[in-house]
């Protein structure tokens, strides 16, 4: 999962909003320490210096592979103690799959508000259902400064994801870096389907040309699942919109999208079980908590990652796989307007692939 960090952006939120967000980010900069003090220390567990190691490996396949930007992110690692390193807040209204957006200075306006501490997500979030939205609260792994905090340090390594499965390691800290490179303010889905296509393509060529025959098995099995999730998960998206496009929709006749509805969700839910049931029990976790708290906010927050992720993957083939030329085609299309950007991308993805699929918030 994916956040910007409040330090950065909450110049105009509120007092206290500002204060957590910039406290937040201060602690987990000061928990950090530079990747080479942690494999010095004698205290330091082997398997976090193996991990730790690896993520040095794969910092330096991105900058020299990738053409991701080489800086102090990723040399410094922090033990949070927690499971998150924030939690965001979605909300969406009843019958729609729109999110509600919250604006910042520099990241202009997102469909999510990050907290540090989970109870004042949670009381975010409950303040939202107050006002007659659904909401959701859902912890983040990692999120980025994009590139501002460099001259500090960078965004660290942190605990929340430093044990992730080798293929993941690399594709969140490509993700990440993706979003140092290119950041449009004001649209979420452009900004995220991009760095979900570097980190997909680029961990794609991690894992073929540096990982090991074991790490490829690990991140085979987590992937199917990962798979399955978003096929289902898609579907149950689409046919929500179509429930909130409806002629009943149309005529204002809520009792019959609310009947509509609540047999997708419960369509959605059955399904699941029946997915789960034939997964192994490793690493199931998320996705049950993430089915659990479904409902328009999190089915909403699914798309920023991945609706138009097959225009850009068809970008890096138009132009021949290079990296450079890839990321100048995308710098071209982020200065168009938002719909003629959105519009372009769509106009470059095969016709079967242009919907996407959806990739699960906080199951990945």
């Amino acid at each position: 999962m994916v956040a910007l960090a409040g330090f950065v952006l909450a110049g105009c939120a509120d007092l206290g909003y500002y204060w957590q967000s910039a406290s937040g980010h201060l602690g987990v900069m000061r928990a950090a320490r530079p990747v080479p003090q942690w494999l010095d220390d004698p205290a330091t567990p082997a398997a976090l210096k193996a991990k730790l190691e690896l993520t040095q490996r794969i910092r330096r396949f991105a900058v020299t592979e990738l053409h991701l930007p080489d800086n102090p992110s990723y040399t410094g690692y922090a033990d949070l103690h927690r499971s998150a390193a924030v939690w965001n807040v979605v909300a969406a209204p009843p019958y729609s799959l729109t999110l509600k957006t919250w604006c910042f200075p520099v990241a202009g306006c997102v469909g999510y508000r990050g907290y540090y501490d989970e109870a004042q997500a949670k009381a975010e979030a409950d303040a939202q259902r107050a006002q007659g939205l659904e909401a959701a609260v859902y912890p983040v792994p990692a999120y980025s400064t994009l590139g501002w905090l460099n001259w500090a340090g960078g965004d660290p390594l942190l605990s929340t994801f430093i044990g992730y499965p080798e293929g993941e390691l690399a594709r969140l800290i490509f993700h990440e870096l993706s979003h140092q490179l290119l950041y449009v303010s004001g649209d979420t889905l452009f900004n995220e389907s991009f760095a979900t296509a570097v980190e997909r393509i680029g961990g794609a060529r991690w894992l073929a040309t540096e990982a090991g025959d074991a790490a490829r098995a690990e991140y085979a099995q987590y992937d199917a699942r990962r798979q399955q999730f978003r096929a289902l998960t898609f579907a149950t998206r689409r046919r929500l919109q179509a429930v909130y496009n409806s002629p009943q929709a149309e005529a204002k006749d809520w009792a019959a999208v609310e009947a509509m509805k609540r047999e997708a969700m419960a369509a959605f839910r059955a399904d699941f079980a029946a997915l789960r049931n034939g997964w192994p029990p490793q690493r199931q976790a998320a996705y049950d908590a993430w089915a659990a708290r479904a409902n328009n906010a999190t089915f909403g927050a699914q798309a920023a990652y991945d609706d138009l992720v097959p225009g850009f993957e068809a970008l890096f083939e138009r132009e021949g796989r290079d990296w450079p030329r890839f990321y100048a085609a995308v710098k071209a299309m982020a200065a168009l307007p938002k719909d003629e950007r959105h519009a372009a991308l769509q106009g470059v993805a095969p016709p079967a692939r242009t919907a996407g699929t959806a990739q699960p918030s906080a199951a990945q």
